[in-house]
């Protein structure tokens, strides 16, 4: 069987099954004793090795499989979870994560057996109070009333099914017209992997010859095997009951079928009318007559929502979609293309001026489009960064033992939502920034004693939405940034003379810190000191158009702020000319627009600068940046747009205001890399293309 169809969907549950085992796992960790968290890990862990056995992957199937085995004990109450317990499990994820990844790269699971974790599983089967069996346990037995004598075969469990009234209409509707109707109950293999695929089977070579009116348990919970070795149906037919059995018998894996000849008037089975399935009670044609009521297992569109099982607040449905990022790139390519038409026509509108009224509705309407079409595009593409930052609290625990620290991670605004695109970046310099914050932010458990803060130490990841911004803040408790020991090491290296430090503020030289292979660590370890870190912080954040910066309180703690835009497709921007030429400046940079007097640019330090409402603002003439020959206004004044960068400002000199407009980012591709400046392209409604300016990088 050829499974590579189905690696990428393999891969993305199998990391969903991992981030959640994660997760609860930390939970089990608080909270050894709750059931819930037990079978949501015994479930993930089931579901995991039966997907790894359908592909193939069968060290990855044996590792889970030892894994169920163990928390199957711990669902019977037979292994308590210890310290060291939990230490097991977390090495299990990190070699189920190495075979994901091996999976990933090359399609193949790799040849690490990971026999020392497996024995250190198996230890645990064995070290437990009964030495019985790893068996799953058997669910709490349902409170229903026997229609039956209580002689009768326990085999037999179709007598314990309960019946709606629509399922006993259907079974009377059927005898009249000369059908049977059997009860039969079908075993599965205990050494069975694929549970619930086996019972997809029999359903299917049951129907072959009749209608399943109902199952026990439902189809629903047999399709996600939430059985255990056997499930029974109540099938209306008009083939001999033999036929039926020996067409369940025939599958694979199938130790047993048992049933019966019901007699439908005798009432061999429970009527519960309050919790009966709600199915239309049609006349079911001749020779059809069960019709009204079908399995559901085969068929996804037939399942029943559970309202009333939600978990932990976790909707029921799946109501998320899986879509190619291919997909909405090209969606997103044509609103491009949308927002350019409308742009060529307001151009035309404005040049022309013979524009009928009815002509500036179509544009109104058009703009109404494509502003909408956006919208719903950009809702598309928003993902909660929530998939980023579910792995940090392992991250934490983990270092908590390697540096012997203390640590509690504290995260809020999981739920905000950024770009896919955007989303997939920042999960490399979060990390970074909460390995700095554990290992040279926090200081020792002694140390925080003596300074009379509290033994464990907290680190704190916040995430809100601010504008069409989206802020992350990483702060801890601890020692802050020592600004001396930054300028002394700074002067060590070289990087700055001590002349030069004499003059920096404290601000620009925390700012150090994000040069490449900057350390402050007096030694290198696994944790950090190599310098590589807050380099690449700044470097992937300003390549998302984003910003980073510090605010740092010796003795008391520091702040890392990471503003990211929303989206990185379709902004609104400001455009201008200089010289001839014409430039875009995305809004969200801009302050303000000042129309400036030569009396007002004073200079300090031979560089232009302005005081305005207080604040001196040095002057960037754009026309010298971009070295294009800008034109001269009759009165001298200059138009100045400020910019702003986290505390910073500058002003840019600019010829002319076209205006605000909603521009399409268009990337200038590998070909012009080199220039920062620039941070793409966008083209105008006359088809002239005009360059996007980051104002980041004037600064």
């Amino acid at each position: 069987m050829d499974t590579s169809q189905y690696l990428e969907i393999f891969l993305d549950e199998a990391k969903e099954h991992l981030q959640n085992l994660n997760t609860q796992i930390l939970e089990l960790e608080q909270d050894p004793e709750n059931m819930d968290t037990i079978n949501e890990i015994f479930r993930a862990a089931h579901s995991l090795k039966g997907m790894a056995g359908t592909m193939g992957y069968k060290r990855m199937q044996t590792l889970t499989h030892d894994m169920e085995n163990v928390f199957s004990e711990v669902r019977n109450g037979h292994i308590k979870v210890q310290a060291s317990t939990i230490d097991i499990l977390f090495q299990c994820l990190d070699a189920l994560e190495e075979y994901v990844n091996s999976i990933q790269e090359s399609a193949d699971e790799g040849t690490n057996d990971n026999e020392p974790i497996i024995k250190a599983l198996n230890e645990i089967l064995n070290a437990k109070g009964g030495a019985e069996e790893a068996k799953p346990a058997a669910p709490a037995p349902k409170p229903v009333e026997k229609a039956v004598s209580q002689e009768a075969d326990p085999k037999k469990k179709w007598l314990n099914i309960s019946l709606g009234t629509a399922e006993k209409h259907v079974l009377s509707e059927a005898k009249t017209k000369g059908m049977n109707v059997y009860g039969m109950t079908v075993f599965v293999q205990e050494s069975c992997i694929l549970k619930a695929a086996r019972a997809f089977l029999v359903f299917k070579a049951v129907e072959d010859y009749g209608e399943i009116i109902v199952s026990e348990p439902s189809a629903q919970d047999i399709e996600d095997e939430k059985f255990e070795y056997d499930f029974s149906l109540i099938v209306v037919s008009d083939q001999p009951l033999a036929t039926i059995l020996k067409a369940a018998k025939n599958v694979s894996e199938i130790s047993e079928a048992i049933g019966d000849v019901l007699d439908v008037e005798a009432e061999p089975v429970k009527e519960v009318k309050s919790e009966a399935v709600q199915t239309e009670q049609k006349a079911a044609p001749a020779g059809r007559p069960a019709e009204a009521v079908k399995a559901p297992v085969a068929a996804k569109q037939e399942k029943k929502p559970q309202a009333a099982k939600s978990q932990g607040g976790k909707p029921v449905v799946n109501r998320t979609v899986r879509v190619d990022i291919e997909k909405l790139d090209v969606l997103m390519n044509l609103v491009s293309e949308l927002i350019i038409a409308k742009n060529s026509l307001v151009s035309q509108t404005s040049t022309e001026g013979t524009s009928s009224s009815s002509f500036n509705e179509q544009i109104e309407y058009l703009e109404s489009v494509t502003t909408n079409l956006h919208e719903s595009v950009m809702k598309v593409r928003m993902v909660p960064i929530e998939s980023v930052v579910n792995k940090f609290p392992r991250m934490i625990r983990d270092l908590q033992k390697k540096l012997n620290k203390k640590m509690e991670l504290y995260m809020s605004g999981e739920d905000t939502e950024l770009d896919r695109t955007v989303v997939d970046e920042i999960g490399d310099p979060l990390m970074h920034l909460l390995r700095n914050a554990a290992d040279h932010g926090l200081e020792s458990n002694e140390l925080r004693k003596e300074r009379g803060k509290p033994e464990v130490g907290s680190i704190f990841l916040d995430a809100y939405q601010d504008g069409n911004n989206v802020v992350i803040e990483v702060r801890d408790d601890g020692n802050g940034i020592d600004v001396e020991a930054v300028k002394t090491k700074a002067i060590e290296r070289g990087t700055i003379t001590e002349e030069q430090a004499a003059k920096m503020s404290d601000k620009e030289i925390i700012n150090l810190l994000f040069l490449p292979s900057f350390s402050t660590a007096k030694e290198v370890t696994d944790v950090s000191g190599r310098g590589v870190g807050l380099d690449v912080v700044k470097s992937k954040i300003e390549a998302l158009s984003g910003e980073v910066e510090v605010k740092s309180k010796l003795g008391e703690g520091s702040t890392w702020i990471v503003r990211l835009p929303l989206t990185l497709a379709i902004i609104q921007a400001l455009m201008v000319s200089i010289g001839n030429e014409k430039y875009a400046i995305s809004l969200g940079s801009i302050q303000t627009i000042e129309d400036i007097t030569p009396q007002d640019i004073k200079l300090v330090e031979n560089k232009e600068v302005i005081h305005l409402r207080g604040t001196v603002i040095p002057l960037i003439r754009l026309n010298e940046v971009l070295d294009i020959e800008a034109k001269e206004s009759d009165d001298g004044h200059v138009i100045v747009v400020i910019v702003k960068k986290g505390d910073k400002q500058a002003g840019l000199v600019v010829d002319e205001l076209m205006g605000q407009q909603e521009i399409v980012i268009k990337s200038l591709g590998k070909y012009v890399n080199k220039c920062k400046i620039i941070s793409g392209a966008t083209i105008l409604g006359d088809g002239e293309v005009a360059l996007i300016l980051d104002a980041n990088t004037l600064f």
